[in-house]
């Protein structure tokens, strides 16, 4: 399995997280603010009959899996046109078959592209994998798994009581706040440390785990150094055994903190493709191809709302909303990554759409929002039956 190595200078910068519409932090304000991926600049390439590489995706088209062709090709068109920039990438997946593909902005099929904190939600299902390899449980108190734990400062029963759980749902009490540039624990500060789950572990309690939801990457960072701990191995290698391989996912990056540890708090570099196969192993309730990859009752708490983030609901480092087109409204689970970068998955009308963006910082990274009310939704053709009363 290859593996691609980016260099230090990008791999030691900053995470750029963010849910949704809410704005994110990091990714640009601070002092190891990350740059943009380095552009191939490659042409714009589109496609309603993607071509079948092998690498684990059964194409077909928009005609044969329920939606409308003319409005799928429109849409890609659109992109391409520049009416939606900074969207890098969109893939298109129905009734599992890959149906559309395109990429703009220089980027092409096989660019990897950071997800920003897309990648945290890749965590989420390492984090359920450990869960059924008895790894931990969700409800383990997170001492358990960190050795030296009781040294870390400002150390009280309060923060000996965070769980899995709590780092799963951004509800650790700790004071950690990306979203707030003065936040003690804001993921800025941390990428200025050389040791980023120290600092989080010495951070005070801000709220009693599991009563607040705060937007913390470094909370992923330490769920991430858990896996690994418990696993004994590092959190790439235990992603290419027990995800990226069953996925077929053969390229690949990961952020990596000042000690070269791969970490899950954000920035992991895929080919859109591939991140979209996230979101199909997820809506066929854990399998893909067959194999079963997440536990089925994993995938089923991450489509739930815990909390609420900016608006969005939030889980199990999923974001949870109701997209309203035409009259109609649709529930979507999805990830989220600084610029655009989203996986969203529509259970009701199986399917899946995929975007990378480069619209950092900016209110200019929900363009996908848009393209998705205007454009995808409305060219399903197939719309499932209302149920009776």
């Amino acid at each position: 399995m290859r593996y691609i190595l980016l260099t230090a200078a990008v791999l030691l910068t900053a995470c750029g997280g963010g849910g949704g519409d809410n704005g994110g932090g990091g990714g640009g304000g601070g002092r190891n603010g990350r740059p943009p991926d380095i552009n191939p600049g490659l042409p714009a390439t589109i496609s309603v009959t993607p071509e079948n590489t092998g690498d684990g995706w059964t194409p077909s088209t928009p005609a044969a899996e329920g939606l409308d062709s003319a409005r799928i090709q429109a849409a890609l068109e659109a992109i391409r046109d520049g009416n939606y920039l900074g969207v890098d990438a969109m893939v298109v997946v129905r009734h599992s078959r890959l149906v559309a593909e395109g990429y703009f902005e220089g980027f092409g099929r096989e660019s990897l592209h950071d997800l920003r904190s897309t990648g945290k939600s890749f965590t989420s299902a390492l984090a359920g994998i450990a869960v059924n390899q008895q790894l931990f449980t969700a409800d383990d108190p997170i001492s358990q798994h960190i050795p030296n734990f009781e040294r870390h400062d400002h150390m009280d029963n309060v923060k000996r009581s965070i769980r899995v759980s709590h780092l799963l749902n951004m509800n650790s009490g700790l004071d950690c706040n990306d979203w707030d540039a003065q936040s003690p624990g804001n993921e800025e500060r941390m990428y200025n440390r050389n040791d980023w789950v120290g600092f989080i572990l010495d951070l005070r309690m801000a709220n009693d785990p599991g009563t607040v939801a705060s937007y913390c990457s470094g909370g992923v960072v330490v769920l991430g150094y858990i896996i690994s701990q418990r696993s004994g191995m590092a959190l790439d290698q235990y992603a290419a055994t027990w995800l990226f391989g069953p996925l077929g996912i053969q390229q690949s990056a990961w952020r990596r903190s000042p000690d070269g540890a791969a970490t899950g708090g954000g920035g992991l570099w895929l080919r859109p493709r591939d991140a979209a196969k996230l979101g199909q192993l997820y809506l066929n309730g854990g399998t893909w191809n067959g194999t079963r990859v997440v536990p089925a009752a994993w995938v089923q708490l991450s489509r739930q709302r815990v909390n609420s983030l900016g608006g969005d609901g939030y889980g199990y480092l999923w974001w949870k909303r109701t997209i309203t087109y035409s009259g109609t409204s649709v529930d979507t689970y999805f990830t989220s990554g600084n610029g655009g970068n989203f996986i969203f998955v529509f259970p009701t009308y199986d399917l899946v759409v995929m975007f990378t963006g480069s619209n950092y910082n900016s209110s200019l990274q929900n363009k996908a929002f848009g393209i998705l009310s205007e454009r995808v939704l409305p060219a399903v053709t197939d719309l499932p039956t209302p149920a009776g009363p």
